[in-house]
């Protein structure tokens, strides 16, 4: 079981060591780091390609940035609901709150998170 420590903005703490860039962060403990976006505030299908090629997750949680300025596509929303995730956007300060309470309750939860603006 993993708990995301310390989160501000442009910068988050997992399992004592510091990102400083967007990443994607699963239940296990498991970071992807440098989460790159094909369109930058706009999370497009083909940026969580590799995660819907994993696909053993109940929820993906959209951290959208301190201020809620990136947008998750309606292809996105679809796409995982599709597959049986449910899927929550709120921003990257909700986001951590929410993972590490999922993430205690025992559920497969990813956090896809923007860091900054």
């Amino acid at each position: 079981m993993v708990i995301i420590e310390r989160y501000d903005f442009g910068e988050i703490v997992i399992d004592g060591k510091t990102y400083t860039r967007d990443l994607i962060v699963f239940w296990t403990g498991e970071v992807w780091p440098n989460w790159w976006r094909k369109e930058g505030h706009n999370v497009c299908i083909e940026d969580v390609s590799d995660l819907l090629k994993r696909g053993d997750f109940e929820i993906v949680i959209f951290g959208t940035g301190a201020y809620g300025v990136c947008r998750v596509s309606e292809n996105v929303i679809n796409e995982l609901r599709k597959r049986g995730a449910d899927v929550i956007i709120c921003n990257t300060y909700d986001a951590v709150q929410k993972f590490n309470e999922l993430v205690k309750q025992g559920r497969k939860v990813v956090a896809c998170l923007h860091l900054t603006c």
